[in-house]
């Protein structure tokens, strides 16, 4: 196992190393200035066409509301609360800097993503809207390169589906129950039954029921959790111009050893800045692309505006949020990493802190069980048939009770890595469709 674990390790440091970040970067630059901007500039049109009622026009399964809404359950989670608190720990306060950067390049990732999922998306056997990178990989890579298009997207439903019981699954009953364990005393076999029923009640309901909980539940939770942090904020409200002034200056400065933070050079702050940067959002992983797909939409280039949404609100918005209640409670230089730091930053303002981050980082983690769930089988059809969708849904239920209750270290390595692999094939198939992009998006601002 050890020897297993080495070799996953390896792999690991390729899947999230610097040739992979700077292609996810580069990837973004690409897309960005490839559609003049529009993810910059376009943010207030985008919002219009997320609140418009008749923007349920078109074929598909699910509001393009309730598709965001579900992109966001499975990314609004641990990569806000404790993978932001990581980034600071291991980076210093300029980590937040490359996150931010790497935000806003990632938005024209996801936005690409999006127009690729609606362009090329098919209808399965069950008339439901199927879609994502392995459909656009087969259906418009392969229409100039039929075998690359073909094993790519294969090589991408195979790393989806077995990160999906890992990074979207594993990880995430675990951080619950730990949670629950640790602030409530409550036993992790309770939190495996009670979040396998809620989780089988939903996901057999397919994407209508998991569109319709993520819509009602995910901004409910969104707007609590950033309605604590402003409390926070208002209350740390002199240190907030320090907190930004630490972020930029840290980000071309190293950050010297003080308290119990270790120290942090340049180099450490790009490198944890931009890999919890993804992470959190997914900009580049292609996941969200699966939930875009099913879209009621009856222009891909209206549901990429929206998807690109989702990079906005959970990275630029929520994590930095989190950043800033970290930065400006002074807890950074404490020594204390993960959801532990993220509480205590919450819990030093005012009291109870502490418990809102925990019922925050349980209900995330539930979202993102359900957000996965979807990309899983969706992925697991691909490869299979879709009447074996059941035995997939069969299995996540199962996991999510065994996991609640085991150690994960060697599973959460493993998800990891094959969550960072799901990008090479996704990042070729995004640069080889580019000039199709390119086009449609020209094409409908012409008219717009």
């Amino acid at each position: 196992m050890e020897s297993i674990n080495n070799l996953v390790s390896q792999v690991n440091a390729f899947a999230w190393g610097p040739p992979m970040l700077l292609l996810l970067g580069c990837t973004g630059v690409f897309l960005t200035v490839g559609t003049l901007f529009v993810s910059w500039r376009k943010i207030p049109y985008a919002f219009k066409l997320l609140f418009d009622t008749k923007e349920t026009e078109g074929e598909g399964e699910i509001k393009p509301f309730n598709a965001l809404m579900t992109a966001l359950s499975a990314t609004v989670g641990t990569g806000n609360i404790a993978g932001v608190a990581t980034a600071i720990a291991l980076g210093g306060p300029g980590a937040i800097f490359y996150m931010w950067l790497i935000a806003l390049f990632g938005m024209a990732t996801k936005y690409a993503e999006a127009v690729c999922a609606v362009t090329y998306r098919e209808t399965d056997a069950n008339n439901n809207y199927v879609g994502g990178p392995m459909y656009y990989l087969k259906n418009g890579v392969g229409e100039k390169f039929p075998a690359m298009g073909k094993y790519l997207g294969y090589a991408f439903a195979i790393f989806g589906a077995f990160a999906a019981f890992g990074i979207g699954n594993a990880v995430q009953v675990n951080s619950m129950a730990d949670a629950l364990n640790t602030n409530f005393d409550l036993p992790t076999w309770v939190t495996g039954v009670v979040v396998a029923a809620l989780v089988g009640f939903v996901i057999l309901g397919g994407i209508r029921r998991i569109g319709d909980v993520a819509g009602k539940l995910v901004p409910t939770m969104i707007v609590l959790y950033i309605g604590a942090g402003l409390i926070v904020l208002i209350i740390n409200a002199s240190k907030i111009p320090d907190a930004f002034g630490l972020i930029f200056y840290h980000a071309f400065n190293p950050a010297a050893a003080a308290g119990g933070f270790a120290g942090a050079a340049v180099a450490a702050a790009i490198r944890f800045g931009v890999a919890r940067g993804v992470f959190s959002n997914e900009s580049g992983l292609g996941s969200a692309a699966i939930a875009h797909a099913a879209a009621k939409t009856n222009n891909p280039v209206k549901q990429g505006l929206i998807a690109m949404l989702g990079t906005f609100i959970d990275t630029l918005i929520v994590c930095t949020i989190t950043a800033l209640c970290i930065i400006t409670s002074g807890e950074w230089l404490s020594g204390v990493s993960g959801a532990s730091l993220t509480s205590n930053a919450f819990g030093s303002a005012f009291g109870g802190g502490n418990y809102v981050v925990t019922v925050a980082l349980v209900v995330f983690a539930f979202t993102t069980i359900l957000g996965w769930s979807y990309y899983g089988e969706r992925c697991w059809e691909f490869l299979f048939h879709e009447k074996s969708v059941v035995i997939y849904r069969i299995f996540w239920v199962l996991a999510a009770l065994l996991f609640a209750n085991l150690k994960i270290d060697f599973v959460w390595n493993l998800a990891d890595t094959l969550n960072g692999l799901m990008a090479v094939p996704n990042l070729i198939g995004l640069l080889i469709l580019s000039p199709m992009i390119f086009k449609i998006t020209k094409e409908y601002f012409a008219e717009h």
